[in-house]
């Protein structure tokens, strides 16, 4: 039996199939679960981040939020279903380990 995923994506890509817009959407919805951290510089969640996939922009959610941050989880579910984005499942929980291991590496795309 399969692992199951240990987060979903958002993809910037409408139910009808067309781009969402603005082209900034990842950027800006993972910006409001970023900090600032004590050098000054803007940090996303860990638990919430934006990545390209196949030339798509996505929203790539822990599903460890849903524990953490309840609010915040449903939050981004209701942007996605109030947009009609398409949601997909993210990294089984093996492969989650081995980008995490790359990103302490100083590597890590996901």
């Amino acid at each position: 039996m399969p692992d199951l995923p240990v987060e979903f994506v958002i993809q910037g890509t409408t139910e009808d199939g067309k781009p969402f817009r603005p082209s900034d959407w990842a950027e800006r919805l993972c910006g409001v679960m970023a900090a600032f951290g004590s050098d000054q510089h803007l940090a996303y969640s860990p638990y919430v981040h934006p990545i390209t996939s196949n030339g798509v922009r996505c929203v790539v959610v822990d599903m460890r939020l849903e524990q953490i941050e309840p609010m915040a989880y449903r939050f981004l579910l209701s942007f996605a279903k109030d947009n009609e984005l398409q949601v997909r499942p993210g990294r089984p929980p093996e492969r989650t380990k081995l980008a995490e291991l790359g990103r302490g590496a100083g590597g890590g795309n996901a």
